[in-house]
């Protein structure tokens, strides 16, 4: 495929809208499987998920594997339960997430763990992987089972590394992206690659929509984390400074702390330590992400990755499906502003 390059407008503000648009037939289909395959004879169970998958997330991943379908007038629905596996993979996730971060707060609502507990949270994130495979193997496409199995893996590995970098000022920025690219992207680039290989177009096409997938959930991580220190709990659905006292190294802080004074070294050092969590502490890191541009920075990158992302589709016809997917990673940057 030959790359086409594309520039991201500035000059309007991107919104998942038409995507949204794109997509709703589709989404009606994999919500059906969604509630339907969460039923569970075991009351808290089906109460329990359907608090997270209510909770007004705006399903991108899903929507990702009926958009990359839609490049190809896919016209069959063995993406519908699809793309019901690639959401309960990120929903089993989350819950998980929000018990080893201690979280209390998730798209502005109470997080599972804080009202049913973290044995709950646990069990019934297991439950959804255990229904999102049941989902692959009903499909009876070994690639695809294999596609999104691995992913499952990645995400894993990547929870698992970050927490082992958890509270490390020495993590540098490649093991940081090493972390995002697996624990963020991998299942972006699965829910993306799935699409290609149900509609059989062909590898070159599953390549290109990796790559897209794989930069979009770069860049969408990147501007997380860089909301978590620009923004407020009312943007980020989440408590103001959760990573920042939970001693995440986040590229804002690595990319602050190798330009800092010896001073703002020592802060930061005491800070990701654990030491330094009070909101003045907070204040003061959001000064520094600020004054060392590495807030500016770190969005900036995420544009990178997200034009990246944009260029792997040059060689797609034009369309709704492409001009959505187009405008769904410019989302992912202006989210920050």
């Amino acid at each position: 495929m030959t790359a086409t390059v594309h520039t991201l407008q500035a000059n309007r503000a991107p919104s998942l809208e038409p995507m949204m648009a794109l997509t709703t037939s589709g989404m009606n289909a994999v919500n059906a499987v969604i509630l339907d395959r969460m039923q569970s004879k075991v009351a808290l169970i089906p109460e329990l998920a359907g608090h997270l998958i209510a909770g007004g997330g705006k399903r991108m991943r899903p929507m990702l594997t009926l958009a990359s379908a839609a490049l190809f007038d896919y016209p069959g629905t063995r993406h519908h339960k699809l793309a019901a596996a690639v959401e309960f993979i990120h929903t089993a996730t989350l819950l998980h997430d929000d018990v080893v971060d201690g979280s209390g707060l998730r798209r502005g609502r109470r997080t599972a763990n804080i009202i049913w507990g973290n044995p709950s949270s646990v069990l019934v994130g297991d439950f959804l992987f255990s229904r999102a495979f049941e989902l692959m193997v009903e499909d009876g496409s070994l690639k695809v089972l294999k596609i999104l199995s691995s992913a499952s893996a990645i995400i894993a590995e990547g929870e698992v590394d970050q927490l082992t970098a958890q509270r490390r000022i020495d993590t540098d920025e490649d093991h940081y992206l090493q972390i995002i690219a697996a624990k963020t992207a991998a299942l972006f680039a699965a829910a993306c690659r799935i699409a290609p290989v149900v509609a059989e177009a062909g590898e070159e096409a599953e390549d290109a929509l990796d790559t897209y997938g794989r930069n979009l959930g770069i860049a969408f991580q990147l501007v997380d984390d860089a909301i978590d220190y620009s923004s407020d709990s009312a943007t980020m659905g989440k408590g103001v400074g959760d990573d920042f006292r939970d001693g995440k190294m986040t590229l804002p802080v690595i990319l602050a702390y190798a330009r800092g004074t010896d001073g703002d070294r020592d802060f930061w050092r005491s800070a990701i330590s654990g030491d330094r969590v009070a909101d003045e502490d907070l204040a003061r890191a959001i000064d520094l992400v600020r004054s060392t541009g590495a807030l500016a920075d770190t969005l900036e990158r995420a544009r990178i990755y997200a034009r990246r992302a944009v260029d792997s589709l040059g060689s797609f016809p034009a369309g709704k499906a492409k001009s959505a997917m187009i405008e769904a990673a410019e989302f992912a940057v202006a989210r920050a502003y």
